[in-house]
């Protein structure tokens, strides 16, 4: 499974990466996004990190706490959906702190880190860990961690292209894993009886069970 997530995760990032560098994306950096009170720039900056920040924490310090899995990554977060709550906020911070720099340099800066990753990647044990920086003394495994990152390449894939109005498509393995991981989110969060509900009586959906971010 180790080498499937991987290439999976080098898929997505090797799109984002072309994507990042296009001439739309550079054009349409200070216009809005298609998400709300955040700018084409700041969203590709927020993209650009699940190419950067994967270097950043297999490079940050290990203390041994248990790691967090992938599902419970995402199904204990809440307020995703205002976009003045704390998470939010944060996210958006980040972001922009990254696209500081410029489309030109945000493009190099993740391309430069995809490739350097193509290779890494190949070379860490299956048990690895990684630090996730944002949160002080929290860790994941790496293959974890990468599933994570296949989810926020694929969101934000689709919304940056649809931002700046070209075509992209998100690979399918790249999809997959983001599927899988927020469906069981989404069980996690609201239980099985709530999901099916969502998957088969909308009309019974009165969690939004499946609206993981």
């Amino acid at each position: 499974m180790t080498k499937e997530i991987r290439k999976a995760y080098l898929l997505g990032a090797e799109q984002a990466v072309h994507l990042l560098a296009t001439a739309e994306v550079a054009r349409c950096w200070e216009k809005e996004s298609v998400l709300p009170g955040m700018t084409v720039g700041g969203l590709a900056g927020h993209l650009a990190r699940s190419v950067l920040q994967v270097e950043w924490f297999i490079d940050g310090a290990i203390l041994g706490a248990e790691p967090v899995s992938p599902v419970r990554y995402y199904a204990r977060l809440v307020d995703t959906s205002l976009p003045d709550s704390a998470l939010n906020v944060g996210v958006r911070a980040r972001s922009e702190e990254t696209a500081a720099a410029g489309p030109a340099v945000v493009a190099a800066q993740a391309r430069a880190a995809w490739q350097r990753l193509a290779q890494r990647l190949g070379q860490e044990p299956a048990g690895r860990r990684v630090a996730i920086l944002h949160r002080p003394g929290e860790e994941m495994l790496l293959d974890g961690y990468l599933q994570t990152r296949c989810v926020e390449l694929a969101v934000h894939l689709d919304d940056l292209a649809l931002s700046v109005g070209v075509h992209c498509q998100t690979p399918e393995a790249t999809l997959a894993i983001a599927v899988d991981v927020l469906v069981a989110a989404a069980r996690d969060r609201h239980g099985d009886q709530a999901v099916l509900h969502a998957l088969a009586r909308r009309e019974r959906d009165v969690d939004q069970a499946l609206r993981v971010l």
